[in-house]
C-alpha cells in the first residue's frame, strides 16, 4: 500500500464513522411524527410536494429536498531531496459541485376528517 493510500485510509474510516453516527437523524425526526396528524408535519415543513392515494383510506405524503454544494479542491505538496537538490512535488484534487435530491415520505390513514401518520419510508443514507 502506498503512502498516499495509507494517509487516505484513516480519513475514509473517519468519514464512515461520522456517517454511522449521523445516520438515522432524519429517521428519528420522522419517527417522532408516527401517530400524529399529517398537518403537524405540514406545519413544520410546509405543504408536501406530492400526495398519493394508495389503498382506500391510505395516503402517502412526500416532501422533496434538493441540496447543491460546492466541494472545494485541495492542493498539497512535498519537498523531495534528489541528487540534484530539492524538488517540490504538488498534488491537486479538483473541486466539484455535488447535487443531492432527497425524498421524505410519510404513510397515513384517514380517521374522521384528518390523516394520521402510520409509518414512513426510510430516507437514503445521503439524506439522513
Amino acid at each position: 500500500m502506498s503512502a498516499i493510500s495509507m494517509k487516505r485510509l484513516p480519513v475514509g474510516a473517519a468519514v464512515l464513522t461520522i456517517l454511522l453516527i449521523v445516520s438515522a437523524c432524519a429517521s428519528q425526526v420522522m419517527k417522532s411524527y408516527i401517530g400524529a396528524p399529517i398537518s403537524s408535519v405540514m406545519l413544520d415543513y410546509g405543504p408536501p410536494d406530492n400526495v398519493y392515494d394508495l389503498r382506500p383510506g391510505e395516503r402517502a405524503y412526500q416532501w422533496r429536498k434538493q441540496k447543491t454544494q460546492v466541494v472545494p479542491g485541495q492542493t498539497s505538496g512535498v519537498v523531495k531531496e534528489t541528487r540534484r537538490g530539492s524538488r517540490y512535488e504538488m498534488t491537486e484534487t479538483p473541486g466539484y459541485v455535488e447535487h443531492t435530491e432527497c425524498f421524505y415520505t410519510f404513510y397515513t390513514r384517514g380517521s374522521g376528517s384528518d390523516w394520521y401518520v402510520t409509518s414512513f419510508r426510510q430516507p437514503s443514507l445521503e439524506c439522513e
